[in-house]
């Protein structure tokens, strides 16, 4: 490796020009510059490979605790012992989500369904409670939309908005976000905001089954989803859509179809 960086550098001397009367400082600067530029590119290089070699070296040295842990996950579950079948799933998804020995969607659906089963109703907000967004009763709300119409400005595609409610006194904007890592921290910032086709901004009021910032609500797994309701004041009657903005953020929904 050193070997051709040396010869890179000496390609790169040559290639500019040996006279001293057309040599000035400019070229003296570019040609450090480029030899720097070289040299940090050939490090980077080395150490991804390196990243890569260790990382290879790593799933095969860990693929039999996967096994195992996978193994002894479905023997415990086959024998109903959901407290012990739950921990050996988690077990084997850390190490999937880190070296990928299997499908983590498959694997986080799994332990999602052992939540409960296992008594550990404290870990999944985003799956225990999401039925709780969902109102039983939306005939208080002059307008209600599923799955309205909107432009995702930012394309957070991991976001989505479920359902709007208008009424005289709320605008109520039911949403899901779908975890892409592990742990995924959510929350809302208290400047979002609102603002109709008629009538000006309408700041957060409160929030359900999400907490506010600071503070943040957990999402334990990829492809777990966190559902989630969003309070603001009342939209004026005559309004037909709205935008959905919280600043200095991917969360930037324009044009939502309340009716």
């Amino acid at each position: 490796m050193k070997k051709y960086f040396l010869l890179a550098v000496l390609g790169l001397v040559i290639a500019h020009p040996s006279n001293a009367q057309t040599w000035n400082s400019w070229d003296t600067r570019s040609t450090i510059d480029g030899v720097l530029n070289l040299g940090r590119a050939v490090l980077e290089s080395a150490e991804r490979k390196k990243e890569m070699e260790i990382q290879a070296q790593q799933k095969v040295e860990f693929e039999q605790s996967f096994q195992d842990a996978m193994t002894e996950a479905k023997a415990f579950e086959e024998k109903e012992n959901w407290e012990e079948a739950l921990e050996k799933y988690e077990e084997a998804a850390k190490l999937n989500c880190k070296y990928g020995y299997t499908d983590q969607r498959t694997l986080s659906k799994k332990i999602t369904s052992l939540y409960v089963k296992g008594g550990r109703e404290d870990d999944g907000p985003s799956i225990l409670h999401n039925a709780n967004i969902t109102l039983a009763d939306y005939s208080g709300y002059r307008y209600m939309r599923e799955n309205p119409v909107y432009v995702n400005k930012k394309k957070a595609s991991n976001v989505k908005i479920l359902r709007v409610a208008c009424s005289n006194t709320e605008t109520r904007v039911e949403m899901e976000v779908e975890s892409r890592s592990t742990n995924l921290g959510i929350y809302m910032n208290g400047t979002t905001y609102i603002k109709g086709n008629k009538g000006g901004k309408l700041g957060l009021v409160s929030v359900q089954n999400v907490t506010m910032a600071p503070a943040q609500t957990y999402i334990p797994w990829p492809y777990q989803k966190l559902r989630f309701a969003l309070i603001f004041p009342a939209l004026p009657d005559e309004a037909s859509d709205f935008d959905l903005i919280e600043p200095s953020s991917t969360w930037q929904f324009k044009d939502i179809k309340c009716k």
